[in-house]
């Protein structure tokens, strides 16, 4: 048996940038609630650091990022371990941070190479809960591609928090010589010593039994070998940005379309009404493809051999009625994890080729963004072959339709600006644009889904009034265990850790419910393809009436006005997919009923057509 124990700390011993005893309390005293110039002079603060030409040490952060009292980091201050906020960061950047003092920010290749980097040659790691291109240089440094400011506003804020709950973790780590001697025994995961000695560190460390679990998840059998590396020493990073400015964005952003261009041109779709669709690159697949929904007897084998704990009880409960849960979705979930497995290899490597057959085209992002694109061919889908619940009357004619949908990863912030004004750029018919993207919530659960009608967008200043064409009904009827509130306002911030308090009770007092990242760019963007002047700022602009149909839809992944509850304190796992498949089949729905609808009338047109050509020939014939 090993004993615990725990030794006396202060945050100033931990943190080395707070002031202690009376000192900690003179400075409680004379605080104000933070508020939005908190949050604005944070921003000024490492905007105007990351213009040095060296590297800039994050502690010189650590002060600013107090102040702003972030509501996804509310225990900042604290000598206890803020798990959530912890849990948050390990989950967006790579496991490779652990290793590492030096973080690098360049737009391209070509910028780190200019510095004498060749990140192309390190090795490329990701974050399991943002997307964005990491390379390791297998010592010390990684290096991150940013493909707009927003990059920046959710690097630094996420590398700040790190830090601050990192050096809280060495400290307590340290608190006790033998907690470190523990770490750095050998003893075998099956044995009750095991169990043991977690519990002993766990104690120590102050981190409760089920954020331990959630630890073991994320980090798996490095629980040890990962606490070990923060035990080691403080930890200050160096940032450096190599370069940023607005003309690299706009290079990054014209390299990434190219692929998707030239495949457009190869495929001769480029004269096609195209629709453009924000969201993911798995859904819109799944329910056109069918790739899922015809091995559904090989899912149902793999989903009950207990292998996965999670698939097994759905199935059982889903069979036996006592699960509200809808079985397309669940084979969805089943084969995402069935390609996972080395049973499931087939199924992966086949499931492209049939996905092409179905006109159904996937682009890697291998240039510039970080964003995978879909191009799907609606006139090539299979009807017999969709989701039962986007097959709207007429479905059988979706041959006739000569509509295109181009579809990416949802992206950060701004680069949603530059990304569909690119493909404004380069596409004359566009039909729809349809936004689908997660957001924190003040009014609701988890799980729900916001339809906004007003969005104000905190980069340019600028309201949006929206004739928003999907309400509660398009969902409600799809979703289980969330609820659809739709008529609300939406806010577009710039970062996810640069909201406080104060910050979301001014929005919410002008009854802003949904807070979010991409609404805004994307609804700037749109401006610019209306009217003859780049957007403009501060101003109410009325979308009621647009040549192309218009659609805004979040899904709530973040309570902040619940400390803690966001998605570094959970995750939608499974349960997310109702609200996902629910967003997605309205879209699919909108853009198969204008489809099959315009291919009838394509076709009654063009049978006036011929009757007018046929009568003006006969009389022709007979004069």
């Amino acid at each position: 048996m090993v004993a615990s124990s725990s030794a006396g700390r202060t945050p100033e011993r931990m943190n080395g940038a707070q002031p202690a005893g009376d000192e900690m309390a003179e400075s409680m005293e004379g605080r104000h609630e933070a508020g939005k110039r908190e949050v604005d002079m944070y921003i000024r603060t490492y905007q105007t650091l990351l213009r040095s030409s060296g590297e800039v040490g994050l502690k010189a952060l650590v002060q600013a990022h107090y102040n702003i009292d972030s509501v996804l980091h509310p225990e900042a201050r604290s000598s206890e371990p803020d798990m959530s906020a912890f849990i948050y960061t390990v989950l967006r950047l790579p496991t490779a941070i652990l290793n590492c003092s030096r973080v690098l920010l360049g737009q391209s290749e070509d910028v780190f190479a200019q510095h004498g980097f060749q990140v192309e040659q390190w090795q490329a790691v990701t974050a399991s809960a943002r997307r964005r291109k990491w390379f390791y240089d297998g010592k010390s440094t990684l290096a991150a591609f940013i493909a707009s400011v927003s990059d920046t506003d959710d690097i630094v804020p996420t590398l700040v928090a790190l830090q601050i709950e990192w050096n809280k973790f060495h400290w307590l780590l340290n608190a006790d010589a033998t907690t470190m001697q523990l770490l750095e025994s050998r003893v075998d995961r099956s044995s009750p010593v095991y169990a043991e000695i977690t519990k002993v560190v766990r104690e120590r460390l102050h981190i409760t039994a089920e954020d331990w679990r959630r630890l073991e998840v994320i980090w798996g059998d490095h629980v040890w070998t990962n606490l070990l590396a923060i035990g080691r020493e403080r930890k200050n990073f160096a940032l450096r940005m190599l370069g940023g400015s607005h003309v690299g964005f706009v290079r990054a952003t014209r390299k990434w379309w190219s692929p998707v261009s030239k495949l457009i041109e190869d495929l001769r779709l480029s004269r096609r009404p195209v629709y453009f669709v924000s969201s993911n690159t798995h859904s819109l697949a799944n329910l056109f493809s069918g790739t899922a929904l015809r091995r559904e007897d090989e899912l149902v084998r793999f989903a009950t051999t207990g292998a996965d704990a999670l698939l097994a009880e759905e199935y059982r409960k889903l069979k036996e009625g006592k699960a509200p849960g809808n079985w397309q979705n669940f084979l969805y979930y089943a084969a995402r994890e069935y390609q996972r497995t080395a049973a499931g290899q087939g199924f992966s490597r086949s499931r492209p080729v049939e996905e092409q057959e179905r006109g159904i085209w996937y682009i890697g992002s291998r240039f510039g963004l970080e964003l995978d694109v879909q191009v799907i061919d609606l006139a090539k889908l299979h009807a017999q072959d969709l989701d039962p619940r986007i097959r709207v009357p007429g479905i059988e004619r979706i041959a006739e339709s000569r509509g295109v949908i181009v579809n990416i990863d949802y992206p950060l912030g701004m680069a949603a600006y530059r990304i569909l004004r690119e493909v404004l750029e380069n596409n004359v018919q566009v039909k729809g644009i349809y936004i689908l993207g997660k957001a924190a919530t003040l009014n609701g659960s988890i799980g729900d889904v916001m339809i906004a009608n007003v969005v104000l967008d905190e980069h340019s200043q600028n309201t949006y009034w929206l004739d928003n064409c999907f309400s509660a009904a398009d969902i409600s009827k799809n979703l289980v265990f969330g609820a659809v509130l739709d008529n609300q306002k939406a806010v577009s911030t710039k970062g996810t850790f640069l909201q406080n308090r104060a910050y979301l009770d001014f929005y919410y007092r002008a009854n802003y419910s949904v807070v979010e990242m991409e609404a805004g760019p994307y609804l700037d963007a749109v401006y610019e393809s209306l009217y003859m002047t780049r957007y403009p700022t501060s101003e109410n602009i009325n979308f009621a009436k647009l040549p192309f149909d218009l659609g805004v839809i979040h899904y709530a992944s973040d309570t902040p006005y619940t400390r803690g509850k966001n998605l570094g304190a959970g995750s939608l796992s499974y349960y997310g997919m109702d609200a996902t498949y629910a967003t997605t089949i309205a879209i699919a729905r909108r853009i198969l009923d204008y489809e099959v609808g315009g291919a009838r009338s394509d076709a009654v047109a063009r049978a006036e057509a011929l009757k007018v050509r046929r009568g003006g020939q006969t009389a022709t014939a007979r004069s």
